[in-house]
């Protein structure tokens, strides 16, 4: 690939090529670059992601979309450059898609949306433990450009909720999330169907993605993790400390056992965020108090109610 950069005179793209396109495997070969939008970069000398111009996604987004909390957070870490590790079984069984979800991350590795950097062997049997990160530049765009549409589906009600949630709007913010959350609960396989209440951490795992989709390069987005004496939710962090605000967002369900309230849950989750000390964190890395929010967001059944 290289000599044909070299020959094509754009010799000093070697590492943006390699970046965007390479980390393909095809048997025991390696470091396969993706030909379809390799021909189209020597055809058009700009970095695009043209595979994803003429691929349909619609099973990866389904599968992703309703999968468990679990499969989301691993994309979390995915999307926020982190690696995974997981086992599966690499032989590809379709009609098991619905039912074995460790199947998807063979399909992702199949498709080439993932790559394996690691295999690890473990215990008596040898199961195989694979190491995950995703392929190059192209398939992260191609899952944001994803996780970006499960929202803007919406009559553009999410992209009006993230400018309410950057300015602090909090009568826009609960009106705009409460369309959101009605028009995408179902969407997120998140309502059980029988009258009982929707559980809303589908669609909080797939609010996360969505975040990190929607603001990448202006907010490093965070969730379940340990701060201060206790676990937060969402931490939003803003690569621009001095034009954007940190954000915490704490999620709640009310509890009908305790006949509790929206009011009452927004309460809580705010109490939370003070009482185990979230704001640590930010404080550690030099973010001032003043220029940190807090958000509780309450849910029943499809209602919502930000605080």
């Amino acid at each position: 690939m290289f000599h044909v950069l070299d020959e094509f005179g754009m010799g000093d793209k070697k590492d943006e090529v390699k970046q965007w396109y390479d980390g393909f495997t095809f048997g025991e070969h390696k470091d396969i670059y993706n030909p379809w939008s390799i021909t189209n970069y020597l055809d058009k000398r700009k970095t695009y992601p043209y595979w994803a111009s003429t691929s349909s996604n619609g099973l990866v987004s389904r599968l992703i979309r309703t999968a468990s909390a679990d499969v989301k957070e691993k994309m979390e870490d995915l999307l926020n450059g982190r690696e995974i590790v997981v086992s599966f079984d690499e032989q590809i069984v379709y009609n098991q898609l619905d039912h074995n979800e460790n199947a998807i991350w063979s399909l992702l590795l199949a498709s080439g949306y993932l790559k394996v950097k690691h295999v690890d062997y473990r215990g008596i049997t040898r199961e195989p433990w694979y190491t995950l990160d995703i392929t190059n530049i192209e398939t992260l765009s191609m899952f944001t450009t994803m996780f970006q549409d499960w929202f803007q589906n919406q009559d553009a009600n999410y992209g009006y909720f993230m400018k309410a949630l950057i300015n602090g709007d909090l009568e826009a913010m609960n009106y705009y999330m409460n369309k959101v959350a009605l028009a995408t609960f179902s969407y997120f396989d998140v309502g059980s169907g029988n009258g009982s209440d929707p559980e809303p951490e589908r669609f909080y795992h797939g609010f996360v993605l969505g975040l990190i989709a929607e603001r990448a390069g202006i907010y490093e987005i965070r969730s379940n993790r340990e701060s201060g004496f206790g676990r937060y939710d969402i931490m939003m962090i803003p690569q621009e400390r001095e034009k954007y605000p940190a954000i915490i967002i704490e999620f709640k369900v009310c509890s009908r056992m305790k006949k509790e309230t929206l009011e009452e849950a927004v309460q809580s989750a705010l109490d939370q965020i003070v009482d185990k000390n979230y704001d640590a964190e930010l404080l550690s890395q030099g973010i001032a108090a003043d220029m940190i929010r807090h958000y509780g967001f309450a849910f029943e059944g499809k209602r919502v109610l930000i605080g």
